[in-house]
C-alpha cells in the first residue's frame, strides 16, 4: 500500500513539475513511438481516439488534450522527446497513412495553417 501511495505522489509531482515549467507532462515520454507507428494494431487505437471514433487510453487522452495547441505553437511546450516523437509520427502519417493524416488535419487544422510546415519538411522522411 505504501508503494502505491508513493507512486501516486511521484506521478502527481512529475505532472505538477512539468506544468510549472511550462512544458507538457513527461509522464509518457518512455513510450517507444517507433514501435507504435510500425505496428498498425498499436497505432490505430491512438488515431481512432484522436478522431473520436474509438476509446482513448490515458496516453491518448493526454495527447488529444494538447494536440491542437501543440500544432499551433509548433510544439513549444513539448519536451525534446515529445518533439522527436511528434516528427516521427507526423512523418509516418504523411508518408504511410495519408487518409488518416487528412482526417486529422481536417479535424485539428481545417485551414491547414499549421500542418503545411510539417508536411513540407516531413514528406520525404521515412519513418
Amino acid at each position: 500500500m505504501k508503494l502505491v501511495i508513493l507512486l501516486f505522489l511521484v506521478s502527481i509531482s512529475l505532472s505538477v513539475n512539468a506544468r510549472a515549467s511550462g512544458k507538457y507532462t513527461d509522464r509518457y515520454d518512455g513510450i517507444n513511438v517507433g514501435d507504435v507507428v510500425s505496428n498498425r494494431r498499436l497505432l490505430l487505437p491512438y488515431l481512432k481516439c484522436l478522431l473520436e471514433q474509438g476509446k482513448c487510453s490515458p496516453e491518448g487522452r493526454e495527447l488529444k488534450s494538447h494536440i491542437r495547441e501543440a500544432l499551433e505553437n509548433y510544439c513549444a511546450k513539448c519536451t525534446d522527446t515529445q518533439r522527436r516523437g511528434t516528427r516521427i509520427v507526423i512523418a509516418h502519417l504523411i508518408n504511410n497513412e495519408p487518409a488518416y493524416w487528412k482526417q486529422l488535419t481536417d479535424k485539428y487544422d481545417r485551414q491547414h495553417k499549421y500542418v503545411t510546415k510539417y508536411e513540407a519538411e516531413l514528406r520525404t522522411i521515412k519513418s
